[in-house]
């Protein structure tokens, strides 16, 4: 069969296309910017890669009419103040352009919204369901609560909150209930759905065998690592301060956080569990679910992140119109070295960022990235998925990959950073030298005065840092 994957390059929609290639089904990959897309060997003779911009009817003719079934996992929480506005649109476009296909079935992953009373993301999703609810085709919703997996969003906050803080002084939305439920499961209940009759125009909820407090999910986190943890529930934190003490503490974005502490305010509790018996699926335990996460880090094996979508920065740009470093207007800092070794020069450049560092100068990195949260960036904590892999989209710490060929010796990362310009920064072997390049296009005046202002850090570590890779002596 012919499957039409949206959300390709997100955390779930990776997760389920060696999946969908295993069962025997070509797969059309929906993508908004091919270049952010890097499918592995294992897939590539089995899918086609179509440019698709959900707000642009235009490009949704790229999606082929010969379609038997349809994923639909895109959202736009974090990224825009309008994202209800922008979620009902896309859905809209999608759903008339599936209804001039012959596609049979499609299938959205929603969130559980059985409360009368919904916050703003739980209302959009709904609003999306009801939308695509509405073509000439069978459409089967599956909805979820908190996913837990390595790389999940709501993982890494919980972890973030469990191993930084010994004690934790937290608001009172930590006493709601929730059902938890492991991402290996949801891959599981999407791909069994697929062509399932039983399933066709309907919804369900689809959740763990545990119902849990946040609280008591974050206490099991730590008893799992065997930490010591403290957890006092106060009543005074306001929404708006609980998401400034979500966003200083954890890895994500202040626009994100926010979501999701109005969200968390209301319960995501399965109505009842009738698709487990339907798709003979039986999802883990919370713990297990966690063991299995701990084992996918430990193992470098994780084969997703929600930190490289642009929901963990807050914006979105095409990775093309960026890729050209710019020169006129700009300030450059080039400096050039010769190699002990090239390949272990190359090795370390791959390794840069998360828990390596940037092999220089690491308190003024800390503290660039910590001015970064107080303005409303990323900071440093997005850390890198995999500890020594580079692909196109990663986010590293708080710059974005834009080129990455570890044969060529090129690697080009783009700031996210809160910044009155826009700058890159770009390692590139040649000849047995590393040219290591910082580019900054200042915005206006404020832009001119920055550069000048931080241009005397730069030559303190971006010459060290240089030094660092360039030599054969192990760094830590």
């Amino acid at each position: 069969m012919k499957i039409l994957l949206t959300g390709s390059t997100g955390y779930i929609g990776k997760r389920l296309l060696p999946v969908l290639v295993e069962a025997g089904h070509e797969v059309i990959c929906c993508v908004r910017d091919r270049k952010r897309f890097n499918p592995s060997d294992s897939v590539n003779d089995k899918i086609k890669v179509v440019e698709v911009d959900l707000l642009d009817e235009a490009s949704l003719e790229n999606i082929p009419e010969d379609i038997d079934g349809a994923y639909y996992l895109v959202h736009s929480m974090s990224t825009s103040k309008d994202y209800q506005e922008l979620e009902e649109r896309s859905a809209v476009n999608f759903r008339k352009r599936l209804e001039m296909t012959q596609v049979k079935h499609v299938i959205y992953l929603s969130g559980i919204v059985n409360e009368e009373e919904l916050s703003k993301h739980l209302s959009s999703r709904k609003n999306v369901e009801e939308e695509l609810g509405k073509g000439r085709y069978h459409f089967t919703t599956l909805r979820a609560g908190i996913i837990i997996g390595s790389g999940s969003a709501s993982f890494e906050i919980i972890r973030d909150l469990v191993e930084k803080l010994p004690v934790m002084i937290t608001p009172k939305w930590l006493n709601t209930k929730c059902q938890p439920i492991g991402v290996a499961d949801v891959i599981a209940f999407l791909s069994k759905c697929l062509f399932e009759p039983k399933t066709y125009d309907q919804n369900f909820d689809i959740g763990g065998p545990d119902i849990l407090t946040y609280k008591e999910m974050l206490l099991e986190f730590a008893a799992a690592r065997k930490l010591k943890r403290r957890i006092l529930v106060v009543p005074v934190m306001t929404p708006k301060l609980s998401s400034y003490w979500l966003y200083f503490v954890t890895s994500t974005s202040y626009k994100l956080a926010t979501s999701l502490v109005n969200s968390m305010k209301i319960e995501v509790v399965c109505r009842d569990n009738r698709i487990n018996n339907m798709l003979n699926v039986k999802p883990l335990t919370y713990r297990a679910s966690l063991e299995r996460a701990f084992n996918k880090i430990e193992s470098n094996a994780i084969l997703s992140s929600w930190k490289d979508s642009y929901a963990s920065s807050g914006i979105s740009f095409n990775i093309s119109e960026f890729i050209e470093v710019p020169t006129y207007g700009c300030f450059v800092d080039q400096r050039k070295r010769k190699v002990a070794n090239r390949k272990s020069s190359i090795q370390k450049i791959w390794s840069i960022g998360g828990k390596t560092g940037w092999y220089y100068g690491s308190w003024l990195w800390s503290i660039r990235g910590l001015l970064d949260k107080m303005v409303g960036g990323v900071g440093l904590r997005r850390g890198r998925t995999n500890p020594t892999s580079i692909q196109v989209g990663d986010a590293i710490d708080f710059w974005r990959v834009l080129y990455a060929d570890k044969k060529e010796g090129r690697l080009l990362l783009f700031a996210e950073m809160k910044l009155p310009g826009e700058a890159w920064l770009e390692f590139k072997m040649i000849d047995g030298e590393l040219q290591q390049t910082a580019t900054f296009r200042p915005l206006g005046l404020m832009g001119r005065l920055y550069w000048y202002a931080v241009l005397p850090l730069h030559g303190f570590i971006f010459r060290g840092m240089l030094k660092r890779l360039a030599t054969r002596k192990r760094n830590p």
